[in-house]
């Protein structure tokens, strides 16, 4: 249903351009498109290795530093108070601001692409890790007491296996972000990476290789996503066992 929802959508996109007469700089028909994918495949290549260190490395980063965090948050009630404000605010920040003031600090390197594409993944990392710490069974904590369980053997045995599925449900949700936050970082200072090859495919008046980059960009987004959903039901099997058994 999807490929056929696409196919349609793309047809329509194919039949309005050629209808319309429309300008190809201004909006390039699906042929061009492809055509531009097909053209420029070693370019696209070659960018799309770098945007996805940067992506997958981003990615890792955020997810430790959002489970600490949320582990912290979830033990101390001092901290969820003081600090849980100051990260929802932190999402009212433009990453589009942000990102030139990194380059200038840390300059062009790798670093501050990172520290970008993992800000725009923390946050929803840390807030469905933290909801996983917070849902679980309060009669099943009663049962770990009544065996005379320590907080610390409570944590690993049920309340870190109750989080890893909002953990993941994080990583997923910053697999799409995460495009994001690499196509501004790298605007903002790199000489290579997708977003960089968009940056000038669009000032050349490239629109065609522009789509072009943007669909790879699109698709590795989709990968990572789908890599993830994999990774969870290999390594979370119960809980899809739990999803998929009809409630009564």
């Amino acid at each position: 249903m999807p490929v056929l929802a696409i196919l349609v959508l793309l047809g329509i996109w194919e039949l309005y351009v050629k209808a319309s007469g429309v300008n190809s700089l201004i909006l390039p028909s699906p042929s061009d498109v492809l055509r531009a994918l097909i053209d420029d495949r070693g370019t696209l290549w070659h960018n799309l290795k770098t945007t996805g260190v940067e992506i997958v490395c981003g990615i890792a980063i955020a997810a430790v530093a959002g489970l600490l965090v949320a582990v912290l948050l979830h033990f101390s009630g001092v901290a969820r108070r003081s600090l849980y404000p100051l990260l929802v605010a932190s999402q009212a920040i433009p990453i589009v601001i942000l990102t030139p003031l990194l380059v200038l600090w840390l300059g062009f390197g790798l670093l501050p692409r990172l520290i970008v594409i993992a800000l725009v993944c923390f946050f929803p990392i840390v807030v469905t890790t933290l909801s996983g710490l917070q849902t679980v069974e309060p009669d099943l904590i009663k049962l770990l007491r009544t065996f005379d369980a320590s907080r610390r053997q409570t944590f690993w045995h049920v309340e870190l296996p109750s989080a890893l599925p909002g953990l993941f449900t994080g990583a997923k949700l910053a697999a799409v972000l995460s495009v994001i936050g690499a196509v501004f970082a790298e605007q903002a200072g790199s000489n290579s990476g997708l977003g960089e090859l968009l940056r000038l495919t669009i000032a050349n008046l490239e629109t065609a290789e522009a789509f072009a980059t943007v669909l790879v960009l699109a698709a590795f987004a989709i990968l990572l996503f789908a890599l993830l959903t994999l990774a969870e039901r290999r390594a979370l099997p119960w809980v899809h066992r739990q999803r998929e058994t009809p409630t009564r």
